[in-house]
């Protein structure tokens, strides 16, 4: 059955896409949408859900990206008609000259997408790269591959962008080392990126396509100052960023760990692990400790200490059982006498005072929990419900954690600012004042300007969530695993170097398959983990092994990626010149990177 053969329904689906564009010339969105059903049709599953779940997909895809690409495309809109953007490039010239415009533009990107995804980054930039070419009357290419080079690079490497970040956990690299060694190979990664950019830019004349009639220049007297043109792309940044880092403070505060002061009782929670019958939560952590764990009762500072550390160890932990499927912590038959059912919860929930009913909320939670894909979890999530359970199943041994700190409640405060759709509109009305403050337009003109401007975004999201629901098809067809058979050596003694060969090839074949740098590089350091774990010391730091992983999850961009749609149509590109571009760049970037790992690895090894 061709459901047993994934390379062969990837092989497929690319053939269906490609085709359907490149030789057919057949609309974006309808190749898209046919190839996803296609392989949909092709992969294993549940015939009744194998449309179904296209649709699914692309509403997901839909909902995640959908109201930033809107809005986005009413800011840059506004940003146009209102001068704004010619104002920042006016004032990019003035300082750095023409020569120099498109490594402000590199740097913005590379910068701003550290605590931004690329396609907002992107969508906030690419006005000025516009505004940029009004001035200059060529290198348009040139402009918004820069951006491109900027923004992709940091995305894939830098943390706190969800790659780098699940890559860092797990392999147990501390995040600062992550973002300090990931500058240092994203940097000369971009440097090369405008080098590429002025060549393809040389080679290749793309012009500007106006999405439609655009005002007349107005002179300096009459631009917006720098402040109000600069606030639309700003303020959003900053809002988001502010979540990003508040967010990854509060994370990295460890409030869901154990500590030596939140145990009650050493002896007694020292027994309940090592001497717990089979099937009861005690027995679990027991046998999710690291076999280095002491089996005495601690009895001193340092062991106390030492067994406190190994607790929090279990709660992250992964294991693969004897049928190769990934466990965690918490296990149903395990806890069963933990977790009561829901309603029973709720009953007793109405029922209960003082410490019972703050229990039976803690495992009101636990149980909402269990019913979710704990696989999804991010880490800092898994720990938390795993810590959750134990408090819940040891609650004479162990003091509730406080997972509300001060610094928790500022960080969900900042959440909710800090969300992109919440910025971006706030940035949209802003964008909105200065368009109204600078031409003073009727409200029947400002909304057909707002109009026409979301009749454009409405085709980038609809190519872009199309592009996403095929991306995911082909993950259901079990392509990612095939690869990763592929690549199975089953000895973990092979050469440290040989891993930064083996998480560059696979996550780019990865990246190929699938079309997410996200999923290459959680896959690709999700396999490499246990592998890396059971050979030979590295002659590197690991961090480099994280390097190598993201710059291969840059090669490989085609049609199947929601970047590749993102770079496409917002910046007027047809799909043949953002194949010749867009694609070569990243792969551009990707090998710079790698070559850059490996010498870092060498001349700069951190152990």
């Amino acid at each position: 059955m061709l459901a047993d053969y994934p390379l062969v329904i990837l092989a497929i689906g690319i053939v269906t896409v490609l085709g359907m564009i490149l030789a057919l010339r057949i609309n974006a969105f309808i190749s898209l949408i046919t190839a996803a059903m296609v392989v949909s049709l092709l992969a294993p599953g549940d015939v009744a859900e194998k449309i179904s779940r296209v649709a699914k997909a692309f509403g997901d895809g839909a909902g995640g990206i959908g109201i930033v690409i809107a809005l986005a495309a009413v800011i840059g809109k506004c940003m146009m008609d209102s001068g704004a953007a010619d104002r920042v490039v006016r004032s990019f010239l003035g300082v750095l000259g023409e020569r120099n415009s498109s490594f402000a533009l590199m740097g913005s990107g590379f910068v701003l997408a550290v605590p931004v995804f690329f396609d907002t980054v992107f969508y906030l930039l690419v006005p000025l790269a516009r505004s940029l070419y009004r001035k200059t009357n060529r290198n348009y290419l040139l402009y918004i591959l820069a951006i491109a080079a900027g923004g992709a690079i940091t995305h894939t490497l830098v943390p706190p962008t969800p790659g780098p970040l699940v890559m860092a956990a797990t392999l147990g690299i501390d995040v600062g080392y992550m973002i300090l060694v990931g500058a240092l190979v994203a940097l000369p990664a971009a440097l090369t990126g405008i080098v590429y950019a002025n060549v393809a830019d040389r080679m290749m004349h793309v012009p500007m396509r106006s999405p439609g009639v655009e005002p007349e220049p107005l002179s300096d007297e009459e631009l917006p100052s720098l402040f109000m043109s600069l606030l639309p792309v700003v303020l959003p940044v900053l809002m988001i960023s502010t979540n990003t880092v508040l967010s990854t403070l509060a994370d990295g505060s460890g409030a869901q760990r154990f500590t030596v002061e939140s145990v009650k009782d050493f002896e007694g929670l020292h027994a309940a692990v090592f001497e717990a019958e089979e099937g009861t939560p005690g027995a679990r952590v027991a046998s999710f400790l690291p076999d280095t764990t002491q089996r005495d009762v601690p009895s001193t500072d340092a062991e106390r200490q030492a067994f406190v550390d190994a607790l929090n160890e279990s709660l992250g932990r992964r294991v693969n059982n004897e049928e190769g499927e990934t466990e965690f912590l918490y296990d149903d038959a395990a806890f069963e006498s933990v977790v009561m059912p829901t309603w029973k919860i709720e009953r007793d929930l109405n029922e209960a005072e003082g410490d019972a009913k703050d229990r039976l909320e803690r495992m009101s939670l636990l149980a909402d929990w269990v019913g979710k894909d704990r696989n999804g979890f991010k880490p800092i999530e898994r720990e938390r419900f795993h810590r959750i359970a134990l408090d819940a199943a040891l609650p004479e041994l162990v003091e509730r954690h406080e997972w509300d700190t001060s610094l928790r409640q500022q960080a969900d405060t900042a959440a909710l600012f800090g969300n992109p759709n919440l910025a971006l509109l706030i940035s949209t009305a802003i964008a909105l004042f200065v368009l109204w403050q600078q031409r003073k337009p009727t409200l029947s003109q400002m909304a057909e300007s707002v109009e026409e401007s979301l009749m454009s975004g409405g085709v980038i999201i609809l190519i872009t969530a199309a592009g996403i629901a095929f991306g995911k098809m082909l993950a259901a067809a079990k392509i990612g695993p095939a690869i990763e058979e592929l690549f199975t050596t089953g000895d973990g003694n092979a050469s440290g170097y040989f891993y930064l060969f083996f998480g560059f090839g696979l996550a780019s074949l990865l990246k190929i398959a699938q079309g997410s740098s996200t999923s290459a590089m959680i896959v690709g350091s999700g396999l490499l983990a246990p592998v890396i774990a059971s050979g030979d010391p590295l002659p590197f730091h690991p961090v480099y092994v994280c390097t190598a992983i993201g710059a291969g999850s840059l090669v490989g961009s085609w049609m199947n990626d929601s970047g590749f749609w993102v770079f496409a149509k917002m910046s007027g590109l047809t799909e043949a010149e953002a194949l010749k571009s867009w694609t070569p760049l990243l792969v551009v970037l990707g090998v710079v990177s790698m070559a850059m790992t490996l010498l870092l690895a060498t001349v700069l090894p951190l152990v």
